[in-house]
């Protein structure tokens, strides 16, 4: 008789759109979750998590197994954080009250270098990864989720333990990918977590920007030739900034994003939902950096450096 495989014990850090919809589907699919929430604890404690999917369909898991404090949390095998980053030089505490001895710990966040605010905070122990979300979500209330389209998970090593043995780097995010496909997700796992962070903010700097700025979702941003130029050229500046840094694009991968939105139902990004409940904006991780790394390495990125001074005088005025 062949030895059973225990699955690993899955922790959720921050149940909003992105930890809500990539933990109940792993939930779904049998694995061990476990929701850390703030304020919505009460209502998920009672009601559950709802999942509204255009792809899969009406979701719904209750109970759930839900905690107020991370010191409630049984220690977790994988940390899912899909907390802002704009609060993440403050969440060491909390992933090392909930992460078991050889953790995984997985970011779930857009942006730049995102893992280096947390890394020396956290014991030597712990691995940490990055992990780009390809996906149109969003919470429409307490507990409850948004799932227009996409899903994909693209996953890197950043640094612990595994960090001088690339064979090692490379089994561990594998098992990361395969946690997310047994869940019926698409999900890749990248060699170089900075040249994959770099292909994100091909998308991330224009539309998340310009939804805030310009007032405006996906499609009119895309139906406009304006907008579609400007769209563009801020692509196009990214790509710029990574080469610059050293790191090389697929061939055509800004048209191939600039497409697929064109394709996309309305979207209204992240960053804007941040701007309509007054939260900060994250805009050292999707602008500052970047454009810091940029300069550092001799290349000026002048749409980009426009854009986040705009955002900068919107986020001071937001509160």
């Amino acid at each position: 008789m062949s030895a059973t495989i225990q699955k690993p014990k899955i922790g959720i850090i921050g149940t909003g759109a992105i930890g809500g919809f990539y933990g109940v589907m792993l939930a779904k699919a049998g694995f061990d979750v476990h929701f850390l929430l703030r304020s919505e604890f009460s209502a998920v404690a009672e009601h559950g998590l709802q999942l509204n999917s255009a792809p899969y369909g009406a979701v719904t898991l209750n109970p759930v197994q839900a905690y107020s404090s991370a010191e409630d949390m049984p220690l977790c095998d994988w940390l899912l954080v899909g907390t802002k980053t704009t609060g993440n030089a403050a969440l060491a505490p909390t992933i090392i009250k909930a992460a078991a001895a050889d953790a995984k710990v997985l970011l779930l966040q857009n942006g730049l270098d995102v893992e280096d605010s947390l890394r020396d905070a956290l014991p030597d122990s712990l691995h940490l990864l990055g992990g780009l979300c390809f996906i149109c979500v969003h919470r429409a209330g307490p507990g409850v989720i948004e799932h227009q389209a996409l899903g994909a998970v693209h996953l890197g090593y950043h640094s612990g333990p595994a960090q001088a043995e690339e064979p090692a780097r490379q089994q561990i995010v594998e098992q990361g990918a395969g946690l997310f496909r047994a869940a019926g997700l698409d999900s890749q796992a990248m060699a170089n977590l900075a040249q994959a962070r770099w292909q994100k903010l091909v998308w991330n700097v224009p539309y998340n920007g310009l939804s805030v700025l310009l007032g405006a979702s996906t499609t009119p941003l895309m139906a406009d030739e304006n907008s579609r130029q400007l769209i563009q050229a801020l692509m196009a500046e990214v790509v710029q900034g990574a080469q610059a840094c050293g790191y090389s694009m697929p061939a055509g991968y800004a048209e191939h994003l600039f497409k697929v939105t064109e394709h996309m139902p309305d979207y209204w990004p992240s960053m804007y939902h941040d701007y309509l409940n007054k939260r900060p904006l994250e805009l050292a991780a999707i602008y500052e950096r970047p454009l810091a790394a940029a300069k550092a390495a001799g290349c000026s990125l002048p749409k980009i450096e426009a854009l986040y001074q705009a955002l900068s005088f919107i986020d001071g005025r937001n509160g």
